[in-house]
């Protein structure tokens, strides 16, 4: 049933792509990206990270959405959840580099205080140079729950709804354009 699911969201995938102006930005190496991004006006409360970078309401961030049905259809066969978190996390570290390279490249470059994400898969964020922060607004953070629900519901087979809606807890996901650009820069 999985195997169906995910050939008719890898169809619709495109459309999805293409109505919400996402676009891939480049990798190093042989794979592409793994996330795909825009830039986006930021709508959440004031966020004060690490390096004293303060990130305001209508402030220029690159939104990252991972790029969820290539990945699926990649851990689809894997069944140890340490080895599915090993991979994502190896793609995550080796896309950076190329989101640092759009912004750098961007005619917004000068503005672009960073990037921003929304997950529940935070294990290990730190790591990789993101601060993690709740959703404060509850309508927002439950909308986000349901959102993400299908993709918990296909990753993993032991999870019920009902444990994945007590456990995965989405959560935004910042990096300053500072801390990118010494980790990630090419």
């Amino acid at each position: 049933m999985r195997g169906y699911v995910l050939s008719i969201w890898n169809f619709f995938d495109p459309f999805y792509f293409f109505c919400t102006r996402l676009t891939f930005p480049p990798r190093t190496g042989t794979e592409s990206n793994i996330f795909r991004v825009r830039l986006t006006k930021y709508k959440g409360r004031e966020v004060v990270l690490t390096d004293g970078t303060i990130i305001t309401k209508n402030d220029i961030l690159v939104k990252i959405h991972l790029h969820n049905v290539k990945l699926l259809r990649e851990l689809f066969e894997i069944k140890s959840e340490l080895r599915k978190a090993k991979i994502l996390y190896r793609h995550v570290q080796e896309s950076l580099p190329g989101i640092e390279h759009f912004i750098r490249n961007s005619s917004f470059s000068n503005e672009i205080k960073g990037i921003v994400g929304i997950t529940h898969l935070n294990k290990s964020c730190e790591r990789l140079g993101f601060e993690i922060f709740d959703i404060s607004h509850p309508i927002y953070k439950w909308f986000k729950v349901f959102a993400f629900l299908p993709i918990e519901i296909l990753s993993s087979a032991n999870h019920s709804i009902l444990n994945s809606l007590k456990h995965q807890t989405p959560k935004y996901l910042f990096m300053s354009r500072n801390t990118l650009n010494k980790m990630y820069r090419i």
